[in-house]
């Protein structure tokens, strides 16, 4: 039991934990509401497109970058598609559109990866870059427009439920939508890749150091490339599904969200440096940012002060990553000595 207690002590994911059941009994004590079905099922159905948006932000920061071009990726992917689909007056079910939106992703990702594992230059500032020429298709070669209406298989897609789950005492009532699952499975693949997996480890292992990652034989070249590309593919199903959600193809929807996620991850204990964290705590700080966002509303919070409460968070989760590579960099140099 001792031993147990220290390792639980030692990982960051527990105290994300016990912020996270502090800040629900908080909400419950004050509002009464929060842990209502219909207010869980919400909960839930806010988090899917950050969830999966967080794991590929989670796997790139392992890797030792930082991705900033999601978003504009997803949006570039979701509005060929929908608009393809448009165009051609689509009437099949949501897989064509679903392989096209991956395809196209991983297509956008090859050039971040392209990038990466060829210049010695920082990834985010290359996926800065990526991301302004990604805008730039899609804003002023496509012409981009709010499309308000969409293919009757998406509308469907998003309207797919598991159960529906009632309020007691109000009556409201909420639907535990079926894209809930698509979150679960990219999760659980992602796990297995990077806990099981040749191409997992070597993710981590140039995280921690590159140079060490090329003596143990790992090409580090092209674990980059196909690392973005997956993500690429991971970005763009989380895009296709807040348009489904939307009901409405909006080009600048997604836009700004890139920080929110990495901070998310960031204070699910990955260090920003790379080669540090999981995927348990990278969804544990996705849970813990929707909560502030979402559910604050309940205490009768002003939207600035959600804002004031998120730029904390961030501060704080920055600090526990920076106080976790210093704490590595002090052990190697006492093992070095």
């Amino acid at each position: 039991m001792k031993s147990l207690y220290r390792k639980l002590l030692r990982r960051n994911e527990f105290y994300i934990l016990i912020v996270i059941v502090i800040m629900c009994l908080v909400i419950q004590a004050r509002s009464g509401q929060f842990f209502t079905p219909n207010n869980i099922v919400d909960q839930a159905n806010a988090m899917i497109v950050s969830g999966i948006f967080a794991v590929g932000a989670f796997m790139v920061i392992i890797s030792g970058g930082i991705d900033v071009s999601f978003p504009a990726l997803a949006s570039l992917s979701v509005y060929v598609v929908v608009r393809w689909s448009l165009d051609v007056e689509y009437q099949g079910n949501i897989i064509v559109p679903l392989i096209m939106v991956c395809g196209l992703g991983a297509l956008l990702g090859a050039l971040n990866g392209l990038l990466v594992s060829k210049l010695t230059v920082s990834s985010m500032i290359l996926t800065l870059g990526t991301s302004s020429v990604f805008r730039g298709i899609m804003q002023g070669v496509l012409e981009a427009g709010q499309m308000q209406s969409l293919p009757r298989a998406y509308d469907e897609f998003a309207k797919a439920n598991l159960f529906v789950a009632q309020n007691a005492e109000t009556g409201i009532t909420s639907n535990m939508p079926a894209l809930f699952l698509v979150l679960v499975a990219i999760v659980l693949i992602a796990f297995f890749i990077m806990r099981y997996t040749m191409f997992g480890r070597a993710i981590y292992a140039i995280g921690g150091d590159e140079n060490s990652a090329k003596r143990a034989g790992f090409n580090v070249g092209a674990t980059k490339f196909w690392l973005y590309v997956l993500v690429g593919a991971i970005a763009s199903v989380a895009g296709l599904i807040r348009t489904c959600q939307t009901g409405i193809m909006h080009p600048t929807n997604l836009m700004g969200s890139e920080m929110m996620v990495i901070a998310a991850v960031v204070l699910g204990g990955t260090a920003i440096t790379g080669g540090v964290g999981t995927l348990t705590g990278a969804m544990l700080g996705t849970v813990l940012i929707s909560i502030v966002q979402n559910s604050l509303i309940l205490l009768g919070v002003p939207t600035f002060w959600q804002g004031f409460f998120l730029g904390v968070l961030i501060i704080v989760g920055t600090g526990i990553s920076a106080m976790q590579v210093a704490r590595q960099n002090n052990k190697l140099v006492g093992i070095k000595q």
